[in-house]
Protein backbone atom coordinates (compact mmCIF):
# COMPACT_ATOMS: atom_id res chain seq x y z
CA UNK A 1 0.00 0.00 0.00
CA UNK A 2 1.42 3.73 -0.98
CA UNK A 3 2.39 6.00 1.63
CA UNK A 4 -0.54 8.60 -0.07
CA UNK A 5 -2.83 6.39 0.46
CA UNK A 6 -2.27 5.30 4.14
CA UNK A 7 -1.95 8.39 5.31
CA UNK A 8 -5.23 9.26 3.26
CA UNK A 9 -7.11 6.46 5.24
CA UNK A 10 -4.97 8.15 8.37
CA UNK A 11 -6.34 11.23 7.84
CA UNK A 12 -10.03 10.31 6.83
CA UNK A 13 -10.13 7.63 9.74
CA UNK A 14 -9.42 10.46 12.34
CA UNK A 15 -11.83 12.48 11.17
CA UNK A 16 -15.00 10.07 10.87
CA UNK A 17 -13.85 9.22 14.51
CA UNK A 18 -14.68 13.12 15.72
CA UNK A 19 -17.41 12.95 14.15
CA UNK A 20 -18.26 9.42 16.00
CA UNK A 21 -17.03 10.66 18.82
CA UNK A 22 -19.50 13.59 19.33
CA UNK A 23 -22.56 11.67 18.52
CA UNK A 24 -21.59 9.67 21.58
CA UNK A 25 -20.70 12.28 24.18
CA UNK A 26 -22.73 12.00 27.78
CA UNK A 27 -25.10 9.26 26.41
CA UNK A 28 -27.16 7.11 28.75
CA UNK A 29 -27.51 4.16 29.72
CA UNK A 30 -23.87 4.00 29.24
CA UNK A 31 -23.01 -0.14 29.07
CA UNK A 32 -25.50 0.06 25.85
CA UNK A 33 -23.19 2.97 24.37
CA UNK A 34 -19.75 1.39 25.44
CA UNK A 35 -21.19 -2.17 23.75
CA UNK A 36 -21.97 -0.12 20.90
CA UNK A 37 -18.94 1.52 20.28
CA UNK A 38 -16.62 -1.08 20.89
CA UNK A 39 -15.95 -2.54 17.62
CA UNK A 40 -15.41 1.04 16.44
CA UNK A 41 -13.03 2.34 19.13
CA UNK A 42 -11.01 -0.95 18.21
CA UNK A 43 -10.38 0.02 14.80
CA UNK A 44 -10.70 -1.25 12.13
CA UNK A 45 -9.77 -0.02 8.14
CA UNK A 46 -12.68 3.22 7.94
CA UNK A 47 -12.77 1.56 3.80
CA UNK A 48 -16.74 2.50 3.95
CA UNK A 49 -16.15 6.07 5.08
CA UNK A 50 -13.38 6.33 3.05
CA UNK A 51 -14.97 5.74 -0.07
CA UNK A 52 -18.04 7.74 0.85
CA UNK A 53 -15.56 10.60 0.90
CA UNK A 54 -13.46 10.13 -1.88
CA UNK A 55 -17.04 9.25 -3.90
CA UNK A 56 -18.39 12.87 -3.07
CA UNK A 57 -14.83 14.34 -4.08
CA UNK A 58 -14.38 13.01 -7.40
CA UNK A 59 -18.06 14.11 -8.55
CA UNK A 60 -17.15 17.74 -7.53
CA UNK A 61 -18.73 18.21 -3.98
CA UNK A 62 -17.30 19.17 -0.90
CA UNK A 63 -15.64 15.79 1.66
CA UNK A 64 -16.47 17.55 4.44
CA UNK A 65 -20.24 17.57 3.83
CA UNK A 66 -20.38 13.87 3.62
CA UNK A 67 -18.53 12.94 6.48
CA UNK A 68 -22.23 12.53 8.75
CA UNK A 69 -22.87 10.25 5.70
CA UNK A 70 -19.53 8.22 6.20
CA UNK A 71 -20.19 8.14 9.89
CA UNK A 72 -23.82 6.47 9.02
CA UNK A 73 -22.24 4.46 6.74
CA UNK A 74 -19.75 2.88 9.60
CA UNK A 75 -22.19 2.69 12.12
CA UNK A 76 -24.53 0.49 9.49
CA UNK A 77 -21.21 -1.57 9.21
CA UNK A 78 -20.59 -2.17 12.59
CA UNK A 79 -24.01 -3.53 13.27
CA UNK A 80 -23.66 -6.11 10.59
CA UNK A 81 -20.38 -6.94 12.24
CA UNK A 82 -22.22 -7.08 15.46
CA UNK A 83 -24.77 -9.52 15.14
CA UNK A 84 -22.65 -11.69 12.54
CA UNK A 85 -20.41 -12.55 15.19
CA UNK A 86 -23.32 -13.55 17.51
CA UNK A 87 -24.41 -15.84 14.41
CA UNK A 88 -21.23 -17.46 14.28
CA UNK A 89 -20.23 -17.38 17.80
CA UNK A 90 -17.08 -15.71 17.49
CA UNK A 91 -15.05 -14.26 19.96
CA UNK A 92 -12.59 -12.15 18.58
CA UNK A 93 -12.42 -9.37 16.38
CA UNK A 94 -9.89 -6.86 15.53
CA UNK A 95 -7.74 -8.54 17.97
CA UNK A 96 -10.61 -7.52 21.06
CA UNK A 97 -13.19 -9.90 22.48
CA UNK A 98 -16.52 -9.68 20.47
CA UNK A 99 -19.79 -7.62 22.35
CA UNK A 100 -21.81 -10.59 22.70
CA UNK A 101 -18.15 -11.91 24.80
CA UNK A 102 -18.07 -9.08 26.56
CA UNK A 103 -21.96 -7.67 27.81
CA UNK A 104 -23.58 -11.05 26.23
CA UNK A 105 -26.23 -11.82 23.44
CA UNK A 106 -29.50 -9.31 25.19
CA UNK A 107 -26.85 -6.10 25.04
CA UNK A 108 -25.22 -6.64 21.70
CA UNK A 109 -28.43 -7.43 19.65
CA UNK A 110 -29.74 -4.06 20.63
CA UNK A 111 -26.33 -2.79 20.81
CA UNK A 112 -25.97 -3.40 16.81
CA UNK A 113 -29.90 -2.39 16.55
CA UNK A 114 -29.35 1.12 17.96
CA UNK A 115 -26.37 1.74 16.01
CA UNK A 116 -28.74 0.80 12.76
CA UNK A 117 -31.18 3.80 14.19
CA UNK A 118 -28.72 6.01 14.90
CA UNK A 119 -26.80 5.87 11.31
CA UNK A 120 -30.95 7.29 9.87
CA UNK A 121 -30.93 9.54 12.99
CA UNK A 122 -27.46 10.58 11.61
CA UNK A 123 -28.82 10.77 8.09
CA UNK A 124 -31.80 12.72 9.02
CA UNK A 125 -30.18 15.16 11.11
CA UNK A 126 -26.18 15.75 10.89
CA UNK A 127 -26.13 16.58 7.26
CA UNK A 128 -25.90 20.32 6.40
CA UNK A 129 -28.73 21.20 4.40
CA UNK A 130 -27.62 24.56 3.64
CA UNK A 131 -24.94 22.80 1.30
CA UNK A 132 -26.88 19.32 0.91
CA UNK A 133 -30.33 19.66 -0.92
CA UNK A 134 -33.32 17.71 0.61
CA UNK A 135 -33.94 15.09 -1.94
CA UNK A 136 -30.09 13.94 -2.30
CA UNK A 137 -30.27 13.22 1.52
CA UNK A 138 -33.43 11.57 0.54
CA UNK A 139 -32.31 9.70 -1.91
CA UNK A 140 -29.03 8.47 0.16
CA UNK A 141 -31.45 7.32 3.03
CA UNK A 142 -33.52 5.09 0.00
CA UNK A 143 -30.15 3.71 -0.85
CA UNK A 144 -29.55 2.71 3.01
CA UNK A 145 -32.40 1.16 3.24
CA UNK A 146 -31.64 -0.84 0.27
CA UNK A 147 -28.11 -1.93 1.02
CA UNK A 148 -29.16 -3.17 4.42
CA UNK A 149 -31.98 -4.96 3.23
CA UNK A 150 -29.22 -6.72 0.77
CA UNK A 151 -26.92 -7.44 3.60
CA UNK A 152 -29.93 -9.31 5.98
CA UNK A 153 -30.34 -11.25 2.58
CA UNK A 154 -27.09 -11.91 1.85
CA UNK A 155 -26.17 -13.00 5.09
CA UNK A 156 -29.38 -15.29 4.91
CA UNK A 157 -27.89 -17.25 1.88
CA UNK A 158 -24.64 -17.30 3.74
CA UNK A 159 -26.44 -19.56 6.50
CA UNK A 160 -28.59 -21.34 4.27
CA UNK A 161 -25.02 -22.47 2.03
CA UNK A 162 -23.71 -24.06 5.12
CA UNK A 163 -26.40 -26.60 4.61
CA UNK A 164 -25.39 -27.77 1.23
CA UNK A 165 -22.30 -28.87 -1.28
CA UNK A 166 -23.83 -27.89 -4.11
CA UNK A 167 -23.55 -23.78 -3.85
CA UNK A 168 -22.48 -23.14 -7.52
CA UNK A 169 -20.17 -19.77 -8.00
CA UNK A 170 -22.52 -18.22 -9.29
CA UNK A 171 -24.80 -18.57 -5.80
CA UNK A 172 -21.42 -17.32 -4.07
CA UNK A 173 -21.05 -14.12 -5.80
CA UNK A 174 -24.60 -13.05 -5.10
CA UNK A 175 -24.63 -13.40 -1.75
CA UNK A 176 -20.64 -11.70 -1.66
CA UNK A 177 -22.85 -9.21 -3.62
CA UNK A 178 -25.68 -8.72 -1.42
CA UNK A 179 -23.49 -9.73 2.02
CA UNK A 180 -20.09 -7.57 1.37
CA UNK A 181 -20.24 -5.55 -1.80
CA UNK A 182 -23.54 -4.17 -0.88
CA UNK A 183 -22.35 -1.19 1.84
CA UNK A 184 -19.02 -1.00 0.10
CA UNK A 185 -21.74 0.24 -3.07
CA UNK A 186 -23.78 2.51 -0.42
CA UNK A 187 -20.53 4.19 0.27
CA UNK A 188 -19.53 4.94 -3.17
CA UNK A 189 -23.24 5.56 -4.50
CA UNK A 190 -23.91 8.04 -1.26
CA UNK A 191 -20.79 9.84 -1.33
CA UNK A 192 -21.43 10.76 -4.76
CA UNK A 193 -25.16 11.91 -4.59
CA UNK A 194 -24.07 13.94 -1.35
CA UNK A 195 -21.52 15.03 -4.09
CA UNK A 196 -23.94 16.58 -6.56
CA UNK A 197 -22.99 13.61 -9.26
CA UNK A 198 -24.76 12.99 -12.43
CA UNK A 199 -27.13 9.47 -12.74
CA UNK A 200 -24.09 8.30 -14.88
CA UNK A 201 -21.12 8.94 -11.82
CA UNK A 202 -22.92 7.46 -9.54
CA UNK A 203 -23.75 4.58 -11.54
CA UNK A 204 -20.32 4.26 -12.47
CA UNK A 205 -19.01 4.08 -8.70
CA UNK A 206 -21.77 1.64 -7.57
CA UNK A 207 -20.53 -0.49 -10.16
CA UNK A 208 -16.04 -0.03 -9.36
CA UNK A 209 -17.79 -0.69 -5.43
CA UNK A 210 -19.68 -3.64 -6.63
CA UNK A 211 -16.68 -5.00 -8.28
CA UNK A 212 -14.43 -3.90 -5.54
CA UNK A 213 -16.55 -5.41 -3.05
CA UNK A 214 -16.29 -8.89 -4.36
CA UNK A 215 -12.48 -8.76 -4.69
CA UNK A 216 -12.52 -7.50 -0.81
CA UNK A 217 -14.05 -10.91 0.12
CA UNK A 218 -12.27 -13.13 -1.78
CA UNK A 219 -9.27 -11.66 -0.38
CA UNK A 220 -10.96 -12.54 2.98
CA UNK A 221 -11.63 -15.57 2.02
CA UNK A 222 -8.20 -16.42 1.32
CA UNK A 223 -7.12 -14.77 4.52
CA UNK A 224 -9.19 -16.77 6.53
CA UNK A 225 -7.33 -19.33 5.71
CA UNK A 226 -3.45 -18.26 5.30
CA UNK A 227 -2.83 -15.28 7.58
CA UNK A 228 -1.23 -14.72 10.65
CA UNK A 229 -3.61 -15.05 13.55
CA UNK A 230 -2.10 -11.74 15.16
CA UNK A 231 -2.44 -9.92 12.11
CA UNK A 232 -5.90 -11.06 10.96
CA UNK A 233 -7.55 -10.14 14.68
CA UNK A 234 -9.73 -13.29 14.28
CA UNK A 235 -9.11 -16.91 14.31
CA UNK A 236 -7.32 -18.27 11.17
CA UNK A 237 -9.52 -21.25 9.94
CA UNK A 238 -12.78 -20.13 11.23
CA UNK A 239 -14.57 -20.16 8.31
CA UNK A 240 -14.32 -23.78 7.48
CA UNK A 241 -15.13 -24.84 11.08
CA UNK A 242 -18.12 -22.40 10.24
CA UNK A 243 -18.97 -24.12 7.37
CA UNK A 244 -18.70 -21.16 5.01
CA UNK A 245 -19.03 -21.87 1.44
CA UNK A 246 -16.23 -19.56 0.26
CA UNK A 247 -15.12 -19.52 -3.29
CA UNK A 248 -12.29 -21.41 -2.22
CA UNK A 249 -13.86 -24.41 -0.86
CA UNK A 250 -16.39 -24.48 -3.58
CA UNK A 251 -13.68 -24.78 -6.27
CA UNK A 252 -11.99 -27.31 -3.75
CA UNK A 253 -14.90 -29.42 -3.69
CA UNK A 254 -15.71 -29.40 -6.81
CA UNK A 255 -12.28 -30.13 -8.27
CA UNK A 256 -10.78 -32.91 -5.05
CA UNK A 257 -11.23 -36.56 -5.35
CA UNK A 258 -12.68 -38.76 -2.77
CA UNK A 259 -9.51 -38.46 -0.27
CA UNK A 260 -9.54 -35.03 -0.51
CA UNK A 261 -12.96 -34.44 -0.60
CA UNK A 262 -13.21 -36.87 2.22
CA UNK A 263 -10.06 -34.91 4.01
CA UNK A 264 -11.90 -30.74 3.21
CA UNK A 265 -15.44 -32.65 4.79
CA UNK A 266 -14.14 -33.65 8.05
CA UNK A 267 -13.64 -30.47 8.95
CA UNK A 268 -16.24 -28.11 7.03
CA UNK A 269 -18.77 -27.26 9.88
CA UNK A 270 -16.81 -29.03 12.49
CA UNK A 271 -16.18 -25.87 15.42
CA UNK A 272 -14.07 -29.24 17.27
CA UNK A 273 -11.79 -29.24 14.75
CA UNK A 274 -8.24 -29.56 16.00
CA UNK A 275 -5.40 -26.74 14.34
CA UNK A 276 -3.56 -30.07 12.66
CA UNK A 277 -7.12 -30.75 11.16
CA UNK A 278 -7.75 -27.40 9.53
CA UNK A 279 -3.92 -27.42 8.37
CA UNK A 280 -4.67 -30.64 6.89
CA UNK A 281 -7.60 -29.74 5.20
CA UNK A 282 -5.91 -26.01 3.87
CA UNK A 283 -2.32 -28.10 2.40
CA UNK A 284 -5.40 -30.40 0.68
CA UNK A 285 -7.32 -27.11 -0.76
CA UNK A 286 -3.41 -25.21 -1.86
CA UNK A 287 -2.79 -28.99 -3.69
CA UNK A 288 -6.01 -28.28 -5.43
CA UNK A 289 -4.63 -24.68 -6.37
CA UNK A 290 -8.10 -23.29 -4.96
CA UNK A 291 -6.27 -20.38 -3.40
CA UNK A 292 -4.51 -19.35 -6.47
CA UNK A 293 -7.61 -19.57 -8.58
CA UNK A 294 -9.66 -17.51 -5.91
CA UNK A 295 -6.51 -14.47 -5.74
CA UNK A 296 -6.98 -15.01 -9.60
CA UNK A 297 -10.51 -13.99 -9.77
CA UNK A 298 -9.73 -11.28 -7.09
CA UNK A 299 -7.25 -9.55 -9.40
CA UNK A 300 -10.00 -10.24 -12.67
CA UNK A 301 -12.53 -8.10 -10.84
CA UNK A 302 -10.33 -5.58 -9.44
CA UNK A 303 -9.33 -4.97 -12.73
CA UNK A 304 -13.27 -4.70 -13.65
CA UNK A 305 -13.34 -2.39 -10.77
CA UNK A 306 -10.85 -0.07 -12.09
CA UNK A 307 -12.08 0.02 -15.15
CA UNK A 308 -15.73 2.10 -13.90
CA UNK A 309 -12.91 4.95 -13.24
CA UNK A 310 -11.60 5.25 -16.81
CA UNK A 311 -14.65 8.17 -17.42
CA UNK A 312 -13.32 10.10 -14.58
CA UNK A 313 -10.49 12.73 -15.17
CA UNK A 314 -7.48 11.49 -14.19
CA UNK A 315 -6.99 13.48 -11.07
CA UNK A 316 -5.07 12.57 -8.16
CA UNK A 317 -8.83 11.18 -6.64
CA UNK A 318 -9.05 9.02 -9.07
CA UNK A 319 -5.30 7.79 -8.22
CA UNK A 320 -6.37 7.14 -4.91
CA UNK A 321 -9.11 5.35 -5.63
CA UNK A 322 -7.51 2.94 -8.21
CA UNK A 323 -4.51 2.40 -5.42
CA UNK A 324 -7.02 1.21 -2.60
CA UNK A 325 -8.16 -1.51 -5.54
CA UNK A 326 -4.62 -2.62 -4.89
CA UNK A 327 -5.04 -2.66 -1.23
CA UNK A 328 -8.34 -4.64 -1.21
CA UNK A 329 -6.06 -7.83 -2.98
CA UNK A 330 -2.99 -7.29 -1.02
CA UNK A 331 -3.97 -6.10 2.14
CA UNK A 332 -2.42 -8.73 4.74
CA UNK A 333 -5.81 -8.04 7.41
Amino acid sequence: MSQTLIKELNDVSKEVNLTINGIFEEVKPRELYDASKHLIDAGGKRLRPFLVLKSCEIVGGEAGVALPVAAAIEFIHNFTLIHDDIMDGDEKRRNVQTVHVLWGVPIAIVAGDMLFAKAYEILLRKIDLEKVPSKRIIKVLEVAAEATVSVCEGQALDMQFEKRLDVSEEEYFDMTGKKTAALLQLAAKSGAIVGGGSPMQVSRLDKFAYYAGLAFQIRDDILGLTADEGVLGKPVGGDIRDGKRTLIIIHALAHADEVQRERILSVLGNREASLSEIEDAVETIQALNSIAYAAEKAEMLEEKAKLQLSSFPPTQIRETLLSLCDYIISREH
